[in-house]
């Protein structure tokens, strides 16, 4: 088990629509937490809402090269980490062939370079104990037809994992690697490019974040999409 109130952890991707909830779930389990995201503005209010509960902020674009390593070294500076969870992640939809550079860049980016780089300034100062969780997504399981390169970015990100979790683990650090089915988190209504199909209803972003919580509690170290099928909306 890992003692989440006596854990500090750095979320990525804080101010949106899983990482909000995932912020609110760990403070309510007793964690103190540090805060990354693009816009200070919407990280300050975050910040206001959680209290004496944030540790830190870390106003970053994680598509930038020095990006992961700058949110872990601030957050890692003001208090020791006990772990880091990433939310942050774009979308795009659209006919594979039809793909232009600007998207796939920053697709790959944010959705799979940026979580590459962000376990190797982790993996510098984790203690043992500590874990590593990245949200990739259904789509690292069963590719979609008109999401191709969001799909190949989670389906790069989920390889990873394994391979890093494998590595950790003889330092004692857990990487769980997160595969939610699709959540309404909003993601799909702010894609960088194209325009979602019409969707089934998603689950709830509270839901999710509480099985991600209860899973890095719990000292999982795998969450597929079928890992979130038994629990009720809002648990």
């Amino acid at each position: 088990m890992t003692d989440l109130a006596s854990a500090h952890v750095l979320v990525l991707g804080a101010t949106g629509g899983l990482g909000a909830p995932i912020a609110r779930r760990l403070v309510a389990a007793g964690a103190r937490v540090s805060l990354s995201a693009r816009d200070g503005s919407k990280l300050a209010a975050l910040a206001d809402e959680l209290g004496d509960s944030v540790v830190t902020t870390v106003a970053v674009d994680l598509t930038l090269p020095p990006g992961p390593g700058q949110a872990v070294e601030t957050a890692h500076g003001a208090a020791p980490l006990t772990g880091v969870v990433n939310a942050a992640g774009v979308v795009a939809f659209g006919p594979a062939a039809e793909l232009d550079d600007d998207t796939l860049d920053e697709l790959l980016l944010l959705d799979l370079v940026a979580p590459v780089r962000l376990v190797r300034a982790a993996a510098a100062v984790l203690p043992e104990g500590g874990f590593i969780a990245q949200v990739s997504a259904v789509v690292a399981e069963k590719a979609m037809p008109g999401m191709a390169a969001y799909s190949a970015a989670k389906a790069g990100l989920t390889a990873f994992d394994a391979a890093a979790a494998t590595e950790l683990r003889r330092r004692k650090v857990r990487v769980l690697d997160v595969r939610p089915p699709h959540t309404e988190t909003g993601l799909a209504t702010r894609p960088v490019a194209g325009e979602a199909p019409r969707l089934p209803r998603g689950l709830a972003p509270d839901a999710v974040a509480a099985r991600i919580v209860a899973a890095i509690a719990d000292d999982e170290r795998d969450l597929p999409a079928e890992a979130f099928s038994d629990r009720p909306e809002g648990s």
